[in-house]
């Protein structure tokens, strides 16, 4: 344990330091300047500080004031030495942050019970701190293996809508990655960004509730196929809704917005601006692009040129500016994306 001894005397250092190492098997660090010492404790976590009052700047009440200002500090014990007659100082050493006292001249036995109290208060701590890191651990890894298994769910689903939509694995992966992102660049946190890249897969979980003949037409729709397709944003959204998890929190609102357009154009809900919600407008765009990138049946796939002319013309008008201006800033990022997760071959979908 790491005891610290300050006091500007030295046959006082001296014989403290004596006492200390008579009681256990310890090695103080000594400091006749408490300016040194005071320098020591801040930039270390000592186990116990002896700190005589009467010293050349900082005295004793500046040291303990100082060395408390750090919380990492706040309940490591400190014993002043002080005068049996400087009740006054005992007084402000208490608010100041002292937790008990020795009189001068120090009397060896009191020094020594003073000691042992001190550092097994100290142990006792250090337990609590060690107990609660492993129960922190503990649940840390519960939560990771909850984590996990709610992604491996997502992916299920994801899976599941793939089946019935022959989209390929590898668009789920480019826009999620192209979400990601532009949730980076916009400057969103890390775990919002980890949550739109995870939650992003399931945008069109819907379709899962489409008839096979529009869904599996193998070209444009008419009108009613057409309506009834766009229901899947809304089914999406009722399948994932309701939720105590982030996660499918996220992924509900993504598959309600992501067909919503910055106009108000869009749907199901016709939002505008940024009544659309944000996670829904990245998406937005991390599709569209995709999806304008890919051969289908019934389309060639757009070259990489005009598919960002099209975003930047619908900027303000289709998408979210400042989506548009995230992704366009990422853009050698995108192609390394769109080169590295390729189609098998060309697959089906209807925006």
């Amino acid at each position: 344990m790491q005891i610290v001894i300050v006091d500007d005397n030295i046959v006082n250092l001296k014989l403290m330091e004596g006492l200390v190492k008579r009681t256990g098997d310890y090695h103080p660090r000594i400091f006749q300047d408490s300016a040194a010492g005071l320098d020591w404790c801040l930039a270390n976590i000592p186990d116990l500080v002896i700190v005589d009052y009467m010293m050349p700047p900082p005295d004793g009440i500046e040291f303990i004031r100082r060395f408390r200002e750090l919380p990492v500090n706040a309940d490591i014990p400190v014993l002043m030495i002080t005068a049996d007659h400087e009740r006054e100082t005992r007084f402000q050493a208490l608010e100041t942050g002292a937790n008990d006292f020795l009189n001068k001249p120090i009397d060896n036995a009191e020094f020594r019970a003073r000691l042992k109290n001190m550092l097994a208060l100290r142990r006792s701590q250090r337990s609590l701190q060690d107990r609660a890191a492993w129960l922190a651990e503990k649940v840390g890894d519960a939560t990771r293996e909850i984590l996990d298994r709610e992604q491996e769910m997502v992916m299920r689903l994801s899976r599941a809508a793939e089946f019935r939509d022959p989209e390929t694995g590898a668009h789920i992966q480019r826009m999620s990655l192209y979400s990601r992102l532009i949730a980076e660049q916009m400057g969103l946190s890390a775990a919002e960004r980890d949550l739109v890249f995870k939650a992003a897969p399931m945008h069109d979980v819907g379709k899962i509730a489409i008839p096979d003949n529009i869904l599996l037409k193998p070209g444009r729709l008419d009108d009613e196929e057409l309506a009834i397709m766009r229901t899947h944003a809304r089914k999406g959204f009722e399948i994932l809704q309701g939720s105590k998890s982030a996660l499918l929190d996220v992924a509900a609102v993504i598959a309600l917005s992501h067909h919503e357009k910055w106009d108000g154009s869009g749907y199901p809900e016709g939002l505008a601006g940024n009544a659309i919600p944000l996670h829904g407008r990245i998406v937005a765009v991390a599709d569209v692009f995709d999806a304008l990138t890919t051969e289908r049946p019934y389309k060639k796939a757009w070259e990489i040129e005009t598919a960002l002319a099209f975003l930047s013309e619908n900027a303000g008008v289709h998408f979210d500016p400042n989506c548009i201006a995230a992704f366009l800033a990422r853009i050698a990022d995108v192609l390394d994306i769109r080169e590295t997760y390729q189609d098998a071959a060309p697959q089906n979908a209807h925006l």
